[in-house]
């Protein structure tokens, strides 16, 4: 198994804990985060880094993220959009906020495609937006973070350049409505996540959320797709290994 998207910064004072997994992608939220991984990359063998600024972290400064860049780093992000605490899109303070995580998620893009890592995208309520800037970009590959873009926006993103994959986490185990999303994701975009120490599966719902859990999705997911164990776990995780580039 593979957890593809955890944060286990100091700031968040999580535990290590990982048994039973391959391997553990560290997402980032901000240049701290991307520090903290790239330390407890050296930890563990098992944790692979990521490095990336959040769109709610605008005021983070990009220009040390990218000196930080180095060959142990697995992909870019997160990073993307997120209008959900944003004023009315009629404002003008919208449009101000609205452009600068833009600059900050093509920054972020750009460096993905110099250094040639994925890009974990967060997206929440700008679905649209996201996926009108990643058409304008051509050899980039990467994940839909906690995909909430429901079944109509599936095939948006499989035609966008590059090769997109489908990030789906805890919450599964208790909204009905993604069991129909990810019936409807090819299987061979499919990896999973927990996004701990959030979104918590059940049978753990309301308490602090760990890589281990990550099981709980892989066995919604056998069940929905009506295969073994066995098959749905060698499934997502070439997935998880070929976007990843893991060997």
């Amino acid at each position: 198994m593979i957890d593809t998207h955890a944060h286990l910064s100091s700031r968040f004072g999580e535990e290590i804990k990982i048994e039973g997994l391959d391997y553990v992608v560290l997402a980032a939220s901000c240049v701290q985060d991307s520090k903290d991984n790239l330390e407890l990359a050296k930890i563990n063998k098992k944790l692979l880094p990521a490095i990336g600024i959040h769109p709610m972290e605008i005021n983070d400064d990009f220009a040390t993220l990218e000196k930080m860049f180095d060959n142990r780093v697995v992909a870019i992000g997160e990073c993307g959009l997120d209008y959900s605490e944003f004023p009315d899109r009629a404002t003008d303070s919208f449009a101000v906020l609205a452009a600068k995580q833009e600059k900050l998620f093509r920054l972020q893009i750009a460096m993905s495609q110099k250094v040639n890592r994925p890009l974990i995208v967060h997206s929440r309520q700008a679905s649209e937006e996201i996926i009108e800037i990643l058409r304008e970009y051509k050899n980039l590959s990467g994940v839909i973070h906690c995909y909430s873009g429901g079944k109509k926006r599936i095939k948006k993103y499989l035609d966008l350049p590059g090769e997109w994959y489908f990030g789906i986490d805890g919450n599964l185990t208790y909204e009905i409505g993604l069991e129909e999303v990810v019936k409807n994701i090819p299987k061979d975009r499919l990896i999973l996540e927990t996004d701990s120490p959030y979104l918590t599966p059940v049978p753990f719902r309301g308490e602090k959320n760990c890589p281990e859990y990550v099981k709980h999705v892989y066995q919604k997911v056998s069940e929905i797709w009506q295969m073994s164990w066995e098959t749905t776990e060698k499934i997502i995780d070439e997935n998880a290994r070929k976007l990843f580039k893991i060997v």
